[in-house]
């Protein structure tokens, strides 16, 4: 699923809407280096060409490749940010338990129906910005609680604070509480 006739700055690749080939094509040394590496639009129901040679890699966009299956991602130890939106993934996200450092990962619009399909990201310590708009499972019935619950490192679900809005209640409650009272 990569694409040929890269822009390479070795820290950052965008390779943007290009004809795809294998990494195998590309210099080892040139992909140890990149740190960045934006393949968005690429098209491909699964992760190919992508391997665990971008051992430096710390930043990974696949928006709108068309990905149905996360089978075959690569152990990515340094990776910290995956951004996996529009897509068609609704399984497997267990292919994601071998990125030890992953702390932000988007995966807005998906189709991701119920958290047990979720239950693999409470293995990701590191996790704490989890983007899940426009999923199915956001309908699910106290989905933030329960969302909290599984993966009790996340400080932001959907681009929201958790512990700004328990201050929020709260400030709101102390103002009903103080109303009451008048």
């Amino acid at each position: 699923m990569l694409c040929h006739n890269c822009y390479c700055q070795c820290s950052k690749t965008d390779l943007g809407r290009r004809d795809v080939f294998p990494a195998r094509g590309m210099a080892r040394r040139v992909v140890r280096a990149i740190t960045e590496l934006n393949l968005d639009n690429c098209k491909s129901t699964s992760v190919v060409g992508l391997t665990e040679e971008f051992e430096n890699l710390e930043v990974l966009s696949l928006i709108n490749v068309g990905l149905t299956t996360l089978k075959g991602f690569p152990a990515l130890p340094n990776l910290r940010k995956l951004e996996l939106s529009d897509n068609r993934i609704s399984g497997g996200l267990s292919a994601l338990t071998c990125l030890p450092k992953l702390s932000y990962l988007n995966l807005s619009g998906n189709r991701i129906k119920d958290l047990e399909t979720l239950e693999p990201l409470s293995h990701l310590k590191s996790l704490f910005n989890l983007d899940l708009f426009n999923c199915e499972v956001l309908q699910t019935e106290n989905y933030r609680e329960k969302m909290f619950a599984l993966v009790p490192s996340l400080v932001y679900l959907d681009g929201v604070n958790e512990v700004l809005i328990f201050e929020l209640k709260e400030e709101v409650k102390r103002l009903g509480e103080a109303v009451e009272k008048n």
